[in-house]
């Protein structure tokens, strides 16, 4: 295990990120990320800057479209789930499950307390390992000035092989419950499981999940001693919430600003809209069109006092408070669901029974259903209508980096405010750190169907 003794060993390349601009004089600068690294798919960006002034900025999805909602037309019911999880290999739950429960909402499916507990450890199984990988793979290294983890791992192996070896956690979980499959798991269904896992094997997740809460601890105190870049903004948060449990699987939509709805309800009060810069939609509300934030910081601001005691202690302990509302602590956050994940795993198993039933059946008919899920980046909705043989006859998907893209946008307009007595290089690293805080899912959000440009 990690400890937080072991910070000391972790040396910051400061020169890479610390570098000054010798002169902000008036003079426009550019600053294009042709390929962002670290990242999941395809991404760019630039930004403009003429005489201290911010021009352009503009965050690109430049991913092609993968047409998701348009190939399921036709299809049945009990097919979408598969099909739509292939939209992520890194979040596989987000999509299966949101379909599932869509499906489920359409004909009026209701499942059984034994399966939903199934579904929320599998969730916890995917938070572990997709937060873990992001946390510790993808970012950390932007707050020590290297390039990736493998320079992380020549100066703090301990902690690359901890996190590796919490991310094999995540993804045994999906195993046992999934069917052998941590990717693309293939043992769930509309209704519930093709087939229940056992109490022994589940048990045998238990003295590895202990291991888990320490380690991550452990993690989230080593990262609570990096370096944060000074900004804060105040967001628009969105996320889930459920009055008995901080909201993984299911619950009603909320705000900081007052929205309280159901999931039916999500696209009467947010809206997806194209630009020409990006190859997907993007998030913002119906009334103003203003952006949100959806993901690790929304979460936590809405629902902190549903977190187990151990994680807000551990919050706490971090330099955390009840809000946080400095995008790059958003890894300090997914450290903290991560210690939550474990606990409420635990939890599960120990109260775990197999049920009699493995699936509750549904019969098809014409209808329209609604689903939703907290995907580790943010809410993840389905609607899909059917007609009288359950087939669709329309699909519609909204992802969190779709949802999140403008407020993306805005974080760096902001950022880069606050930095441009930074010399090109450094300007360029903050702001590919800027969109990391994020963990976006690019290739997940780019499958819209139609794309119309109008110019004048």
């Amino acid at each position: 295990m990690v400890t937080a003794a072991k910070k000391k060993t972790v040396k910051k390349a400061a020169p890479k990120k610390e570098a000054k601009a010798k002169s902000t004089g008036n003079v426009t600068r550019t600053i294009v990320v042709d390929e962002l690294s670290r990242v999941e798919g395809e991404g760019a960006l630039t930004v403009r800057v003429k005489n201290g002034v911010i021009k352009e900025c503009k965050f690109r999805i430049v991913e092609p479209p993968r047409f998701f909602e348009a190939f399921l037309r036709g299809r049945s019911y009990l097919e979408v789930p598969d099909i739509t999880a292939r939209i992520c290999g890194i979040c596989p739950m987000a999509y299966l499950m949101g379909a599932q429960q869509a499906m489920e909402d359409a004909l009026g499916i209701k499942i059984t307390q034994p399966i939903r507990d199934l579904r929320r450890i599998m969730y916890c199984g995917e938070w572990i390992e997709s937060h873990v990988l992001h946390a510790a793979m993808l970012h950390a290294p932007d707050f020590l000035g290297l390039d990736d983890v493998l320079k992380l791992a020549a100066t703090n192996k301990e902690v690359v092989q901890n996190a590796l070896r919490l991310k094999k956690l995540g993804n045994d979980i999906l195993e046992v419950v999934g069917g052998g499959r941590a990717i693309h798991p293939v043992n769930t269904r509309v209704g519930g499981f093709y087939k229940v896992p056992t109490k022994k094997a589940l048990r045998g997740l238990l003295d590895e999940l202990k291991w888990g809460i320490e380690t991550s601890i452990a993690i989230a105190k080593l990262f609570g001693t990096f370096d944060f870049p000074d900004y804060e903004y105040d967001y628009h948060c969105v996320a889930m919430h459920h009055p008995d449990e901080y909201a993984i699987v299911e619950g009603d939509v909320i705000s900081n600003r007052g929205i309280h709805i159901p999931v039916s309800d999500f696209h009467k009060v947010f809206k997806e809209t194209h630009v020409a810069h990006s190859t997907a939609l993007q998030g913002s509300t119906r009334d103003d069109g203003q952006p949100y934030l959806t993901g690790p910081n929304a979460r936590y601001n809405l629902n902190y006092k549903q977190l187990t005691k151990l994680a807000k202690q551990t919050a706490k302990e971090i330099g955390l408070g009840e809000t946080v509302n400095n995008p790059f602590k958003s890894i300090l956050v997914r450290m903290v669901e991560t210690v939550y994940c474990c606990e409420e795993a635990i939890r599960l198993i120990k109260a775990y029974e197999e049920p009699d039933v493995a699936f509750v059946a549904g019969t098809p008919k014409a209808s329209e259903g609604f689903g939703m899920t907290e995907a580790p980046r943010g809410v993840c909705y389905h609607s899909y209508k059917l007609d009288s043989e359950g087939r669709v006859t329309k699909a519609v998907i909204s992802s969190p980096t779709a949802q999140n893209q403008p407020q993306i946008e805005r974080d760096l307009h902001g950022v880069v405010e606050r930095s441009l007595d930074l010399d090109e290089k450094a300007l360029k690293w903050r702001c590919e750190q800027t969109i990391r805080n994020y963990d976006p899912c690019i290739s997940c959000s780019a499958h819209f169907l139609k794309l119309t440009m109008i110019r004048e």
